[in-house]
């Protein structure tokens, strides 16, 4: 009885472990790229819109890699697709060496693009793989336990990023880069994307590892066959387009990520802009932000055996308005202490948004699961419109751009809590 009720038994319990590694994975680099934005505009002396680039890269890959990624799944099983995924996020780290040896800002997009198409094909297959570690009953629970070592991972790679990256760049602004010497400012960029390089490739070296933990390790084999014959995508898609939650889950999948993106993006030019401080100070505040996106994971799910995900979801989305309409106002330390409570807000809607559009569909969660990371575009969009209004008017000013998504996702939770009533 007790092997039934396990959250994991002991069977499971080291593939299940190294899932939950994988979680962690592609939170640290997520988190370790938001930076890069800042760090590029500086070293390129670019706009913000350019340098936001970085992001559109990221979650563009998401986007075009999560669809293949489900029918890697179909075709062969959810471990093929953890180690296609963790093979092409490594080659894609591996390439930030090159990159920071031509010192070509396409490059590094075109090193990010690959790192990111690896993390979406392995977080494509992670999640349902994670929930097949077990008796169906506890499925849910399994995937919330290994959702919660996300934020850990999301604190690494901004601690890296504020430890490696930015206290190594260079405190000459654009009018000083302007008057060195060619000879001057190519020391002084090289310096600079070398230390971009270093946690990327020491990320590689850990994602090989993994890869050879991965391969070696023995699948149960309800995952790795498929006792029954996949129906057509036709099918498929129809079914999801025709479900009303799926479809806006998708939707507010997508305002939610490009909030989440847009916040942490310029989190440390909102820090420089209001405190009058530089990056490594703004980089401790992005660090903040994520010790508390991580205590909260673990405050949300406890709060859930009290208040239903859709009702708290509607209360976190307006709460994180409100909090995004005071950074605008207050440009200060008060302002700068709303940015960080916001991460509070965002850490309970990616995982309650993908789990309610998720519910009841059956065999049709395989590919549903794609759309939703599909959302992830979200990230690419939307950052670039907040971009543009920095470089228009100022970083305060463009924090509407998450406002305006957070009143999208509360708006597709109270349809979701009326259509359960």
């Amino acid at each position: 009885m007790q092997t039934q009720s396990a959250i994991v038994s002991r069977q499971m319990l080291w593939p299940f472990i190294l899932l939950i590694v994988c979680f962690a994975a592609w939170g640290a680099a997520a988190n370790m790229t938001d930076p890069l934005v800042k760090v590029f505009s500086k070293t390129f002396s670019m706009s913000a819109l350019q340098s936001a680039l970085v992001q559109f890269s990221y979650y563009g890959a998401y986007f075009c890699l999560a669809l293949p990624a489900a029918m890697i799944n179909r075709r062969f099983n959810y471990k093929a697709g953890l180690l296609v995924g963790l093979a092409m996020a490594a080659c894609g780290a591996l390439l930030f060496y090159p990159a920071s040896q031509t010192m070509i800002y396409s490059h590094f997009l075109l090193a990010l693009f690959i790192l990111a198409g690896g993390l979406s094909i392995l977080e494509t297959s992670a999640n349902p793989y994670v929930m097949q570690l077990g008796c169906e009953k506890t499925a849910t629970r399994r995937l919330n336990l290994a959702q919660a070592f996300n934020p850990v991972g999301t604190n690494i790679g901004v601690f890296l990023a504020a430890t490696l990256i930015l206290p190594n760049l260079n405190q000459a602004d654009s009018a000083s880069r302007a008057l060195m010497t060619e000879t001057q400012l190519k020391t002084v960029v090289s310096s600079e994307l070398n230390a971009v390089m270093v946690p990327y490739v020491g990320m590689a070296c850990c994602l090989i590892f993994l890869w050879l933990c991965i391969f070696f390790s023995r699948s149960p084999i309800a995952v790795t066959k498929a006792t029954t014959q996949p129906r057509k995508l036709k099918i498929t898609f129809k079914n999801l387009y025709q479900n009303k939650h799926y479809r806006l889950g998708v939707l507010a999948q997508f305002f939610n990520v490009g909030a989440q993106t847009c916040v942490w993006t310029y989190t440390i030019g909102y820090t420089m802009e209001a405190l009058g401080s530089n990056e490594v100070t703004g980089g401790q505040v992005l660090q903040y932000s994520m010790l508390v996106f991580l205590v909260s994971r673990f405050l949300m799910t406890w709060l859930m055996r009290f208040i239903s995900g859709t009702k708290l979801l509607y209360m976190m989305a307006l709460a994180a308005a409100i909090l995004c309409a005071f950074v605008i106002t207050q440009v200060n330390l008060f302002g700068v202490l709303a940015l960080i409570a916001i991460s509070s807000c965002l850490s309970l809607m990616f995982p309650t948004i993908y789990g309610t559009a998720l519910d009841g569909l059956g065999d049709d969660a395989k590919v549903g699961a794609a759309g939703l990371v599909m959302a992830i575009l979200g990230g690419a969009f939307l950052p670039l419109i907040q971009a543009s209004i920095i470089d228009l008017s100022n970083t305060a000013s463009s924090f509407i751009v998450p406002l305006c998504c957070f009143l999208v996702v509360a708006l597709y939770a109270r349809i979701c809590r009326k259509s359960a009533r």
